[in-house]
């Protein structure tokens, strides 16, 4: 017999993606919340660089850096993922646009908008 093979780009691999998704909560260490200090609309903001990136200028007054604030983000992110891990890695197989929404509004039905949510 004949074997059909499908080749799948490493970058949407199941493999690959479930590593990534492993440490995707390590990262949010490098989130805290912060205060729009014109709008005072709160949201949590990433305020470390990512390797060689260089990060926008930031307001440091502005964010509330909190220990345990830190450890019940990562927490929450590690309960979503594991949670939605399959439609996670379903999704971005796909190559789906719009993730995030289609992630948080059509699969979990818990939020109704994110654009914003994480800088």
């Amino acid at each position: 017999g004949k074997q059909i093979h499908n080749k799948i780009p490493l970058a949407r691999s199941e493999m690959h993606l479930l590593e990534l998704l492993e440490d995707v909560c390590d990262r949010m260490d490098d989130y805290a919340l912060y205060m729009d200090s014109q709008t005072k609309k709160k949201n949590y903001k990433r305020f470390a660089p990512r390797g060689n990136e260089k990060v926008a200028a930031l307001d440091f007054g502005n964010f509330f850096f909190d220990p345990r604030s830190s450890e019940s983000f990562k927490f929450a992110c590690e309960t979503i993922a594991e949670e939605y891990e399959d439609e996670i890695i379903s999704l971005f197989a796909q190559e789906a646009d719009h993730v995030a929404d289609k992630l948080c509004t059509e699969k979990s039905g818990t939020v109704s908008d994110v654009t914003g949510a994480f800088s």
